[in-house]
């Protein structure tokens, strides 16, 4: 057995604020990891922490980009088991998406359609959520997650453990 981690965040930009006034929920993003330092975080979000408009598949980083920038960026970490198979399954599908990465497109219309609660169907677009979702739902017996999915939709997977809650810039000083 190994884990994935599921990290909800919520920076403080004026998107994330703009999302939670809308979703009403605490977090605003949502990323996947496989190691518990996290040292590498996939998602789709901005592709420079200065430019909120461009967006894309990115590997996110506790201590560069968005999560550097934004030092007070709130925090809840959760771990899933999945078996051996599950998680190459999803090491594969997250290495196939960075490989074609240039393929792949932030779906930006398709996270706004989430206040009306419409989805966009579009080949290879994602907003993080949908992302998060894509890859688990690809790779693990995962039913828990609605069709139009916003990041605090994680909260409802089943057997997951909490393993951080908090500042983000805190986090590795509770994992040594």
């Amino acid at each position: 057995m190994k884990k994935v981690y599921i990290l909800l965040t919520y920076t403080g930009t004026i998107l994330s604020k703009i999302i939670k006034i809308y979703t009403r929920n605490e977090f605003s993003h949502v990323s996947i990891s496989l190691d518990k330092n996290l040292d590498k975080l996939y998602s789709f979000g901005r592709l420079n922490p200065y430019n909120r408009f461009i967006g894309g598949f990115v590997h996110e980083g506790l201590y560069h980009g968005t999560f550097k920038r934004f030092k007070n960026t709130k925090s809840l970490l959760y771990s899933l088991e999945v078996t051996d198979k599950e998680f190459n399954k999803i090491k594969k599908n997250i290495k196939q998406i960075s490989k074609n990465k240039e393929k792949y497109h932030f779906n930006v219309l398709g996270m706004f359609l989430v206040i009306f609660k419409r989805k966009r169907n579009k080949k290879n677009y994602f907003y993080c959520a949908e992302f998060v979702k894509y890859i688990l739902e690809k790779s693990v017996d995962i039913k828990e997650l609605p069709e139009i999915v916003k990041p605090d939709d994680f909260l409802y997977i089943n057997n997951k453990k909490t393993e951080y809650k908090g500042l983000l810039r805190k986090y590795n000083e509770k994992v040594i």
